[in-house]
């Protein structure tokens, strides 16, 4: 549900929106519908007015750091799902992961397939 945001006179409806997709999480859906504007209106402002989409950004990045500071929250407390899923994600490189990635460092027409 649409958490709402008083529209006062000295706020313009961009500034409206960017504090209604705050307090919506970043839900563009719920925050056109708590601003009484068309989704089609946010992303014509997106397009149209660099300002206004960094500070969108902005708010996106917020939630990611939010949502990273609660997963850094569960793993001080033990949360094993927590931990795995960390390991999973920033630790590949000491053997955390569940498939091999291969990086080809010549072009694959180069390679003998008959010597592996």
């Amino acid at each position: 549900m649409a958490k709402n945001t008083q529209n006062t006179p000295q706020l313009n409806k961009k500034e409206t929106f960017l504090k209604a997709l705050e307090a919506n999480l970043g839900n563009i859906k719920e925050s056109c519908k708590a601003t009484n504007i068309h989704r089609r209106t946010y992303y014509l402002w997106v397009e149209k007015d660099k300002k206004f989409k960094e500070e969108c950004n902005s708010v996106q990045e917020g939630l990611i750091d939010l949502a990273e500071s609660q997963l850094l929250t569960k793993i001080k407390n033990g949360d094993i799902t927590a931990i795995i899923f960390f390991l999973k994600c920033r630790a590949k490189s000491r053997g955390y992961n569940e498939r091999t990635e291969l990086e080809l460092i010549r072009p694959i027409k180069e390679i003998d397939f008959e010597d592996i």
